[in-house]
This record gives C-alpha cells, structure tokens and sequence, in this order.
C-alpha cells in the first residue's frame, strides 16, 4: 500500500485584527488520516497563549505492513502554531510477503512559527522490517517540540527490524541527527553500552531561539534518563524504561525541568459549540470550516 498525506498551516487574522493560527490544507489517504480535533493531552504551556492549530494523525487500517511505502508532508506556516497528536500508538508488522515498509515524514517550521508534536509510541512488532526517516527544517526563529518514544516489540515478545533517521536542520545549517537501528538485523543493541535490558527508548526534542542566550544545563535526573545541550539553542531530552508508562513519566519530568513555556500543563478540552460555530472557551475563535471533496479513501480538505 502506498499513502501520502499532507498538512499546511498559516497565521490568519480574526474580526478584532488578532492572529490566529488556521489550517490552510489538510489532505489525507488511508490509513494516514488527519483531522482537526481539540486538546488530547496536557500540552507545553506555551500554547496556552495566542492561537493552536490541533490536527489528529488516526491510523485509517493496520500497518505499516511489509511492503508500504508511507509518506507525511507538513508545512507550519509563518507566525502559526501547530500542535500534531496521534490517537494511538503505531504497530510496525510484517507483511504476507515480507519486504521492508517505509515512512517519511518532511516537516518545514518557518520564521517566527511553532511546531509540536506529541507523538506516540512506535511498536516494532517482531518480523517487522520497517524504516522511519524523519526530516525537519526550521527557520532561524523557529521553535520546535517532538517527543518520539519507541517500544522493541509487543510484550513478552523479541523485536523486528527497525532502522530509525532523525535529522533536523536550523537556518540552513545541522542540528541534530540520530540514526538507531534495533533488532535482529543490528549487532550490539542489546548491549549494556546501548539499551540492555530495556525495552523503551524515548527521545524529546526542543528548539528555542530564547535560549541563545541562557541554555539549560545538563541534567542527569534519574538512573536512565538525563537532559543534554545540544549545539545551538536545542535540549535533548532522551531517556530508557522498561514499559512505556515509565518512559512517559521520565520524559514529563525532563520536560518540567525545562521550566517557562515548555513545562506541561494541564488542558482542558475545549468545548465546542455547533450552533453559534464558535469555541466556547475561546469565542474569538471560529470552528475550521472546510469544503470536503471524498474520493474512495482519499480525503482532501482546504480551507
């Protein structure tokens, strides 16, 4: 099965002259659906001011399966902000046939623009042979925030093959880039010196031009999880974990030491209103309205 999807923000003005942040494309081709939806989870404080763009990955059938070839293009535009959940975690199987599956996913953050994304754990099923590239650029003034958690097979249960590309570009010029590969295939990964015993690995992410000027310090916060200055305003935060509910809970705590806008906050849901067309915990913001052309299992929405 081959599927593409693509997602495309900008910076609108709304009726008193404010910014708000709207979906500009939204295309989608099972199983890679999106949808506009509202908070899913406690998010970095720094949403809670201005306006968010929520879009929802939701997995539209099983896979990636032996075989797929899936890709994922994002644009933030400049002065947006865009929050990517996903609704459940993604099970890497094998396919009848074997072959190797794929995904991609090129994301594009312009000047003075805010990309989150809160992903959910990647579950490398054994038989499984998949790679997952992932390709970021970021303008100078950019921000970005992207927790990535992988799980090495399903419980009780030896993992597939799982090669995993990590590159992210600033101005023009490299950030960061991380390749891991686990697996039958990968000789060494269960050593001490990489992952032993553990059966979670999770990595966050965070790019803020504040921090030019005062970056945070590392900080070795528990026996398998620590905080590291990368070159450039950038932290990683990267931790291992027995089970993903641990993992999760190292990764908020490294994320509550960055302390200002990236802490996490509780949020509650938005409710909204289907008869005035409008947030009622925000009413200065309308609900997304979209022309919807359907076409087997291709969706397309712009706005």
């Amino acid at each position: 099965m081959t599927a593409r999807a693509t997602l495309a923000t900008r910076q609108d003005f709304d009726h008193t002259g404010r910014p708000v942040s709207r979906v500009h494309t939204l295309r989608s081709q099972a199983p890679l659906i999106l949808r506009p939806t509202h908070a899913k989870e406690p998010e970095p404080q720094a949403l809670r001011t201005g306006s968010v763009a929520r879009v929802s990955l939701v997995s539209g059938a099983a896979g990636p399966l032996g075989g797929d070839d899936f890709e994922l293009n994002i644009r933030v535009g400049a002065g947006s902000t865009l929050l990517l959940n996903e609704i459940s975690s993604t099970l890497l199987l094998p396919g009848a046939r074997g072959g190797r599956s794929s995904m991609r996913i090129n994301i594009a953050v312009e000047e003075d623009a805010t990309f989150v994304w809160m992903g959910e754990p990647i579950i490398a099923a054994r038989g499984c042979h998949h790679v997952h590239t992932i390709n970021i650029e970021l303008a100078a003034s950019a921000r970005l925030f992207m927790r990535d958690e992988l799980q090495f097979g399903r419980h009780k249960e030896q993992p597939g093959n799982l090669l995993q590309n990590m590159r992210v570009k600033r101005d023009g010029q490299p950030l960061f880039c991380q390749q891991q590969q686990i697996g039958p295939a990968a000789v060494g990964w269960r050593s001490c010196a990489v992952l032993g015993q553990h059966k979670c690995m999770g990595t966050v992410l965070v790019v803020d031009p504040q921090w030019c000027a005062a970056q945070p310090q590392t900080n070795l916060f528990a026996a398998d999880a620590a905080l590291l200055p990368l070159e450039g305003p950038a932290v990683m935060i990267s931790a291992l974990a027995a089970e993903t509910w641990t993992l999760r809970k190292h990764l908020e705590h490294g994320i509550n030491l960055l302390g200002g806008g990236w802490s996490v906050a509780t949020a509650e849901p938005a409710r909204a209103d289907r008869h005035a067309g409008r947030y009622r915990d925000k009413p200065d913001q309308a609900m997304p309205s979209f022309d919807t052309i359907r076409q087997g299992n291709d969706y397309e929405y712009t706005n």
